[in-house]
């Protein structure tokens, strides 16, 4: 028995103990993958190899090996906070410029509009200006932070019910002020070009039924004043109930005072789908108008296929981008490097991109994190092993140090 066996394996265990240790010490880091040590024998080579009585010369470390296997996944409600779902990497874009992979989905939005992980830039494929993503070469997804421009109104649809058992009104003409000139009114909101809302209001009015049906007036106000003449418009239902004339109402104005908008505006509501029935006045298809007033950024939401939209403070949403996953022939070939990053190396391959949820990689969840899969019951149980293993290879230095000890005082 040598002093070089024993050596080793305390050599070994030690490094063992480190491996299991930052195993413990990152059990609680998102995207962390836990590693093993593993480790091979050693004998003494001569120029005829090695022979069939050497006992062996110790152990070495052969590998440290990182388990690649998914972690749980931990709802957050956060919506940058992103979980993949089995296979699959964020790739970052470091400071120098160069990529990285990682699991950790703890992401944020810098002071200059980009997705980023503790300064890294968050890779994918960024939308053109009409929302469309094209799944070309990797860029850093970016943020659209400034202000949405407005857009004047220029068309709607609104599907409404005229309730068939009423009579046209005692009172003449029309007067909005005197709720007995007309039988019903419902108001709606339109926008100029600079994005300021205004009140469009339609009074009905029944007409006198024949045996063919029946004609409503329907008359414009915009913001408490009649509409630019004409501002009427004739709703004509047959003995079904069912509306036959289809052309929109043109309803135009100049908004009051005069505000630097875009003028005569004008905007074609439809009544398709309209019915007059015998039920009561209201609106049987929520109205749908283009237009919308100015506005901020709100929040972000993001997609199992990684399409990342902004919402802002006038309803709009706003397609972003899209992230991208990569993906290795060896997960266990990539390099950690620390802070949660790994590199590709020769032994990993190359990485192929995907849109999450496509090709071999996995979809992301939104307001989730995936947590480390360190077995910590078995981590702590593998440690107790290993100090009794570092204790045995103790021993077996001890007892050499007796035979030599013995030798000597002879």
């Amino acid at each position: 028995m040598g002093f070089q066996q024993g050596l080793s394996g305390l050599n070994a265990a030690s490094t063992q103990l480190d491996t299991i240790g930052n195993n413990i010490a990152n059990a609680n880091t998102y995207g962390f993958k836990s590693s093993r040590s593993e480790f091979a024998d050693i004998y003494g080579n001569t120029l005829y190899g090695i022979a069939r009585t050497s006992p062996g010369i110790g152990v070495r470390v052969a590998a440290i090996t990182q388990n690649m296997s998914n972690g749980n996944v931990s709802t957050t409600g956060r919506s940058l906070d992103i979980a993949i779902n089995n296979s699959g990497y964020f790739t970052v874009a470091r400071p120098d410029g160069t990529l990285a992979y990682t699991r950790n989905g703890q992401f944020q939005v810098s002071n200059q509009g980009y997705i980023v992980n503790d300064g890294n830039q968050l890779q994918g494929w960024q939308a053109d200006s009409a929302g469309v993503v094209t799944q070309g070469q990797l860029t850093n997804l970016r943020l659209d932070t400034n202000l949405i421009s407005p857009e004047a109104s220029t068309k709607g649809t609104i599907g409404i019910n005229l309730d068939s058992r009423v009579s046209p009104p005692t009172v003449t003409p029309l007067d909005p002020t005197n709720a007995s000139s007309y039988n019903w009114a419902n108001t709606n909101t339109v926008y100029d070009s600079l994005g300021n809302p205004h009140q469009v209001t339609l009074y009905y009015v029944a007409g006198t039924p024949t045996a063919t049906g029946n004609s409503w007036t329907a008359t414009a106000y915009v913001d408490g004043s009649p509409a630019t003449t004409p501002n009427t418009y004739s709703l004509d239902f047959n003995t079904s109930g069912v509306l036959t004339n289809t052309t929109p109402f043109n309803i135009t104005f100049t908004p009051n005072p005069v505000n630097g908008s875009a003028i005569p505006q004008t905007v074609a509501l439809s009544f398709t789908g309209s019915t007059q029935v015998g039920q009561n006045f209201g609106v049987t298809t929520p109205p749908t108008i283009d237009g919308f007033a100015p506005g901020t950024l709100k929040g972000i939401n993001i997609s199992s296929t990684g399409i990342v939209q902004a919402t802002f403070t006038n309803g709009q949403t706003k397609t972003i981008g899209q992230i991208a996953l990569a993906n290795f022939i060896n997960q266990q070939g990539l390099q950690p490097i620390g802070d949660n990053l790994w590199s590709q190396t020769f032994d990993s391959g190359a990485a192929s991109y995907n849109a999450p949820g496509s090709g071999n990689v996995g979809t992301v969840q939104a307001g989730a994190l995936e947590d480390s899969n360190v077995d910590l019951t078995g981590e702590l149980v593998n440690m107790i092993t290993t100090q009794r293993y570092y204790q045995a290879n103790a021993q077996t230095i001890k007892t050499q140090d007796t035979l030599v000890q013995t030798l000597l005082n002879i």
